[in-house]
C-alpha cells in the first residue's frame, strides 16, 4: 500500500504557484530524490508535504498508518540555530513532542529508544555532550536521530549534506542508504547533488523547467 499519492499537485505560497503538476507515489521503502534549479518549488513542496502550507490544486493523500505529524524531518541546515543550549540528548528527545500531549515528560521508553537510535547511527558516546561544541558532521547524525524520533516510516531530508566536508557527506549518505535498505524506512531528499541522486535514489522527481 502507498503511503503518499500525489496527483496533479500544484504548490505556492498565498495562491501564487511555484511548482504545478506534481506527480509522484511513495510505497514502504521507496527513496525518492527531488531535484531542480533554485526557486523550482523544491522546498515549498517540502513544507507542503509537512502540513506548513496548504496545496494550492490538486490530491495530496496519506495512508498505510502514515500522516503528516509522522513525518521524520530534517531542514536545511542554514534553517538551524547551532547554538542550542541542550544536550544531544535533549535534542534527539524533543522528536518525540510532536507525537506528545501538552506537557508530557518523557518516558522510559523513548529515553531507551532514544539511546538506540544514537547507537545506531554510532552518536552514542555523544549523548552528554553540548550540541553546540559538536562537529558539521556530528550535528547533522544528532538531527538526523531527531527526524527519526519522530518518524512513523518517513523521513524527508532537505539538502541534508550542505556545509559538510566529503567525509562527513559519504557517512551522511551512507547512513541514509542503511536507514532505508535495512530499517525499511522511505525517504524523500531533496539535493542538488546528481552525483548522489544517481547512486543512491530509487526514484527521482525534477519539479521545475
Amino acid at each position: 500500500m502507498a503511503q503518499i499519492i500525489c496527483k496533479n499537485l500544484t504548490v505556492g505560497y498565498k495562491g501564487i504557484p511555484c511548482a504545478k503538476n506534481i506527480n509522484f507515489t511513495i510505497e514502504k521503502g521507496d527513496y525518492l530524490c527531488v531535484t531542480g534549479e533554485n526557486g523550482s518549488g523544491k522546498s515549498t513542496l517540502v513544507k507542503t508535504l509537512l502540513n506548513l502550507l496548504k496545496p494550492i490544486s490538486g490530491e495530496l493523500e496519506f495512508s498505510d498508518g502514515l500522516t503528516q505529524n509522522s513525518i521524520g524531518y530534517l531542514p536545511q541546515k542554514s534553517e538551524l540555530q547551532n547554538d542550542f543550549p541542550a544536550s544531544v540528548k535533549e535534542i534527539v528527545l524533543s522528536g518525540f513532542l510532536g507525537k506528545k500531549k501538552v506537557n508530557a515528560f518523557y518516558s522510559f521508553k523513548e529515553k531507551k529508544e532514544v539511546s538506540q537510535i544514537l547507537d545506531m547511527l554510532g552518536i552514542l558516546n555523544l549523548e552528554k555532550k553540548a550540541f553546540s561544541k559538536l562537529s558539521g558532521g556530528q550535528m547533522q547524525r544528532v538531527l538526523l536521530a531527531r527526524a527519526l524520533c519522530a518518524c512513523g516510516g518517513l523521513l524527508v531530508l532537505d539538502e541534508p549534506v550542505t556545509g559538510l566536508d566529503p567525509v562527513a557527506t559519504v557517512e551522511m549518505y551512507e547512513l541514509i542508504k542503511k536507514l532505508n535498505e535495512e530499517q525499511k524506512i522511505s525517504v524523500i531528499m531533496i539535493s542538488h547533488d546528481m552525483d548522489a541522486v544517481q547512486k543512491y535514489a530509487k526514484n527521482i522527481l525534477k519539479i521545475g523547467n
